[in-house]
């Protein structure tokens, strides 16, 4: 009985995934443990591995493509075996872990939408993921319904040809290869790229498929920005001694004494909450959870979007150790080689525009946290100091704050700390 290969949820909240590319080919050997293909999930791209072993019969779902979780992708059995979209599992034996109790509906007994994915794919699956020819008759709708074959998908996908214009020469209409193969591609430049989202070009704008990361940002947004009633605290700093320190710390240790700006406010943050485990919690409906220690959230800045890798235990780490953290975690979420207890569980964040000469901003909560803290650029200004003017090197900070939470008085303690801390190093070793 041949083996179903699913959509698994490869992230806590994961409910759909983007079929990157396959890594094992119709007719493949498969051993249990192998990676078959790579998926785009909402936070990166991850590998899914075989279940079971035999051989990869059948390809249900093309490269390029995105489906729910628990859509059946392919079937792993004996070489020569006769399987079908509507075969049924008849001993419940499935390709895939069963999703975790945060994701989606977990799809082992009963995928709600694998049924139909086999014999209409969701629209992106439909469509190449390279830039399509303009085809003015056809919607995204349209082209969701269109009839082909696994093969006819792929080499679709590597011709960059739409699906949508073409008029299938098989059995009701399908697309097969043949129809595919004397099919017009677009231009070499764009054909063949499946790891690309569809983009649908016209005169006046271009319609651009959202990515699977970008789909979370906008969910985890509503989440926020409506139903959390959110204050802001905005407090000035005076970085002329960590900047002061900054430098005699690579004076003096070179290339290990290397820090950021942003590692110092990351190790100060994560001091302060220490101190106020009232800021270092979480909103859960009928009670706060306040955390005995930090996972802190530095929001980094990827081409789709942002993602927020933790830093967990970080108030008692040093300031080398953060940064050294810091910079790795950066560098893999960009990569997009993240695992998703690297970048979930956060009990507080930072994000830190300074880089992009910003002089302050407010961030929105990443829910359930309670509070984020947004970070300025740094600048040379004119100040009064024991009653003279001098330069100092000053940074803006901006807390975002859930009322239901953080109470104002309590928030501006943690300002207050967090200031001192900034303000004298010093304070950090202690």
């Amino acid at each position: 009985m041949a083996t179903k290969v699913l959509m698994e949820a490869l992230s806590p909240t994961m409910e759909e995934g983007r079929l990157v590319e396959w890594k094992k080919n119709e007719g493949d050997a498969v051993a249990q443990g192998d990676v078959l293909a790579e998926v785009e999930t909402d936070k990166a791209v991850m590998e899914l591995v075989a279940r079971a072993a035999g051989t990869l019969i059948k390809q249900d779902v093309a490269a390029g493509s995105t489906v729910p979780v628990g859509t059946v992708l392919a079937y792993i059995g004996a070489a020569g075996e006769a399987v079908g979209p509507t075969e049924g599992p008849k001993d419940g034996k499935t390709e895939g872990a069963p999703a975790p109790a945060a994701a989606s509906p977990q799809p082992a007994s009963a995928p709600p939408a694998a049924p139909a994915v086999p014999a209409a794919p969701a629209p992106v699956a439909a469509k190449p993921a390279a830039v399509p020819s303009v085809v003015p008759s056809a919607s995204p709708s349209a082209a969701g319904r269109v009839k082909a074959s696994p093969l006819a998908r792929k080499l679709a996908g590597e011709k960059g040809v739409d699906l949508a214009g073409i008029s299938g020469s098989g059995p009701e209409g399908r697309v097969v290869k043949r129809d595919v193969e004397s099919a017009q591609p677009v231009s070499p430049s764009v054909a063949g790229r499946s790891d690309r989202p569809t983009v649908r070009p016209s005169d006046v704008f271009t319609d651009v498929p959202l990515t699977q990361i970008r789909k979370t940002i906008a969910k985890r947004l509503v989440q926020s920005i409506g139903p959390v009633p959110t204050f802001y605290l905005t407090t000035e700093v005076d970085m002329e001694r960590a900047a002061e320190a900054r430098e005699a710390l690579k004076a003096s240790l070179g290339e290990e004494g290397k820090v950021s700006f942003n590692d110092i406010v990351l190790k100060a943050v994560a001091t302060a909450l220490a101190q106020h485990p009232e800021c270092n919690a979480w909103w859960q409906d009928d009670h706060l959870r306040q955390w005995h220690t930090v996972h802190l959230g530095m929001a980094v800045a990827i081409p789709d979007g942002l993602i927020t890798p933790v830093i967990r235990n970080a108030e008692s780490k040093s300031l080398r150790e953060i940064a050294a953290e810091s910079r790795d975690m950066a560098q893999r979420a960009r990569d997009r080689k993240l695992t998703p207890e690297e970048y979930t569980g956060a009990t507080f964040s930072v994000s830190n525009l300074g880089m992009f000469d910003i002089d302050e901003f407010t961030a929105i909560i990443n829910p359930p946290e309670a509070g984020i803290i947004a970070v300025g650029r740094l600048a040379e200004k004119p100040v009064v100091v024991n009653g003279q003017v001098t330069v100092r090197r000053r940074m803006r900070l901006t807390m975002s704050c859930d009322h239901r939470v953080i109470d104002g008085a309590t928030g501006a303690q943690f300002m207050k700390t967090l200031k001192l801390m900034l303000e004298n190093p010093l304070a950090l070793v202690f």
